[in-house]
């Protein structure tokens, strides 16, 4: 007797696939209560011009600390398929789906769109290392830390940024460009307490999981808009994309750092993730999944609604046909030393 699992809930317009909503959903709640709940231990602090230092952490807090943690377990696991999906079942097919290029495609509105939508992605993601320039002289001054001590911060966190860009490039292949996406907003929201945090310790630890999800967000976006934009654009988009992206980023960065910093102290920086976080998780509805991920993984149905979007045609054809001009084989994985072979006259 043979047993199937049943599909994850998804949109067939988009691709979007939720192994668990409801346990998605709950973890997004309660990682925003959680960091609410850190609000009012910060508040009190404002005849002391909200310096926290060395301060105990109320048990509000620290309700609040075990809400993320279970918050950031509960999206987690609504984001990560089953195990047979993750070892790969499914993936073969009796027939092979050939699809025209999406170099080849037109310039849709939904290329825009999308350009818009990631770019406002790379922004917040920008926004957490710009941040760190303009923490530093308050976090310095309200630990009474050297500048060398000071400067492990940003130094834990930019390792962090790295690491998060290693692992966040397997979470894509595993889980999807979307899902990796939310995943990153899910460490943003859980690491805006960084900023309530009372000891210079807790800084650097809620830091250096933020830099995992800033480095991971960041290859997630470029190969996304590489895998839909089409060739003859890509080049000068792509460049005008991490162009704007960036400037946009440190501008968002220096001006909430000079409307809300001489107000509230250097640590009301950090809690911007909360806002910034639940935006993404709001605009990835517009983020449809790779089709190309989706074709990997036996989606094809999916990838065939995707690319239409695109303007481009997925249609199926047997082996045994001849997929004739301008229409390409959808890549398969191939090892390292791909890179090195010659390529073959047609392609």
């Amino acid at each position: 007797m043979t047993t199937t699992t049943a599909p994850a809930a998804s949109s067939p317009a988009t691709g979007i696939r939720f192994a668990h909503p409801v346990a998605f959903a709950t973890g997004v709640v309660l990682l925003a209560t959680g960091v609410l709940m850190h609000v009012p231990d910060f508040l009190s602090m404002k005849s002391m011009n909200y310096m926290m230092a060395n301060m105990p952490m109320s048990p509000l807090m620290l309700s609040g600390m075990a809400a993320i943690v279970v918050g950031l377990a509960l999206s987690s696991y609504g984001l990560v398929p089953s195990l047979a999906v993750l070892r790969g079942a499914g993936r073969q097919s009796s027939v092979r789906y050939y699809a025209r290029a999406m170099d080849d495609g037109p310039v849709t509105a939904t290329h825009w769109w999308l350009l818009f939508v990631l770019g406002v992605a790379l922004v917040i993601d920008v926004m957490k290392p710009a941040t760190l320039g303009f923490i530093l002289p308050g976090l310095r001054a309200e630990y009474g830390i050297s500048t060398r001590e000071a400067a492990t911060l940003p130094f834990v966190a930019l390792s962090g940024t790295t690491i998060g860009s290693l692992i966040w490039g397997v979470l894509a292949d595993r889980l999807g460009r979307r899902a990796s996406i939310l995943l990153a907003a899910m460490f943003f929201l859980g690491t805006s307490i960084c900023g309530f945090m009372p000891s210079f310790t807790w800084n650097l630890v809620m830091c250096f999981l933020m830099g995992l999800s800033a480095g991971g967000m960041l290859p997630i976006v470029y190969a996304l808009m590489a895998e839909t934009v089409p060739a003859r654009l890509r080049g000068w988009l792509v460049i005008l994309h991490g162009g704007l992206g960036t400037a946009c980023g440190y501008l968002a960065a220096s001006g909430t750092a000079s409307v809300f910093e001489p107000m509230f102290g250097w640590r009301i920086l950090w809690f911007f993730g909360l806002p910034t976080g639940l935006l993404i998780v709001l605009l990835n509805r517009w983020i449809p999944e790779s089709p190309r991920f989706l074709l990997e993984h036996g989606q094809d149905d999916a990838a065939r609604d995707v690319m239409r979007r695109f303007g481009v045609d997925l249609r199926r054809v047997e082996e045994t046909v001849d997929p004739g001009p301008g229409v390409r084989l959808a890549p398969q994985r191939q090892g390292l030393m791909a890179l090195f072979r010659k390529g073959r006259p047609d392609t």
